[in-house]
């Protein structure tokens, strides 16, 4: 099997002395597992950061076998947070969830361009919030729709917060993602309220039930809020 596509690296683990198994995300064949021969040189291994966008070239000699990629860089976006640890750590925690929920080989177009949407995004202001929403979004995509909005008329004006059950787990919930809009005050409480409501479900609905381990990088996130 050969084919080409862009993809967003979502993790690199190093096989044998020179090469690298890495996940990537592409649009047309989803999240999909290859071997980078030559990973571990310097020329290769400063471009295969985490939430780099890359060009590859896959050859596999069977849908049942691990196939290898040939690299090439198409924009770098790592590199341009280094010195930013919130969004760093938001770029590797999202990558992170996305390459242990997402499915292999199954393409999600849906998710892909939300991503893409959030990835171009992180440099605003309000990276955050774009960041909380992407992540309810996607677990919406992965098949459990909060349905958030149905609480709508329940809002209290004199309170950013409202208790909401959902399939039996009592949730706290900024009053601002039920009504999907980004709010005016950027406030710590809020967006560590957010991140634990979003955590939460993702935990309640997607990790504990498989025996996944929730990833530490998103943990890190939520901590910078505190």
């Amino acid at each position: 099997m050969i084919w080409e596509d862009e993809c967003y690296l979502l993790s690199k683990r190093k096989f044998r002395e020179n090469a690298n198994i890495i996940n990537i995300f592409t649009e047309k064949k989803g999240k999909i597992d290859g071997i980078v021969y030559g990973g571990t040189s310097r020329k290769v291994r400063n471009y295969l950061q985490i939430s780099n966008k890359l060009f590859v070239s896959h050859t596999s000699k069977g849908e049942s076998k691990i196939g290898y990629f040939k690299t090439e860089l198409i924009k770098p976006i790592s590199p341009l947070y280094f010195n930013d640890k919130e969004r760093t750590s938001a770029l590797i925690s999202i990558c992170s969830l996305l390459n242990i929920l997402l499915p292999d080989s199954q393409p999600n177009k849906k998710i892909y361009n939300t991503f893409e949407n959030l990835i171009n995004s992180i440099n605003l202001e309000n990276w955050i919030f774009l960041y909380i929403f992407f992540e309810i979004n996607l677990i919406k995509e992965l098949g459990y729709d909060t349905n958030l909005i149905e609480h709508l008329n329940n809002i209290n004006s004199d309170n950013d917060f409202l208790k909401i059950k959902i399939d039996g787990y009592i949730y706290e919930i900024p009053n601002y993602l039920i009504q999907k809009k980004i709010p005016e005050n950027f406030t710590n409480l809020l967006i560590r309220k957010s991140l634990y409501f979003t955590r939460q479900v993702m935990q309640n609905k997607f990790f504990i039930p498989n025996n996944l381990l929730f990833p530490k990088s998103r943990v890190i996130l939520e901590n910078y809020f505190n």
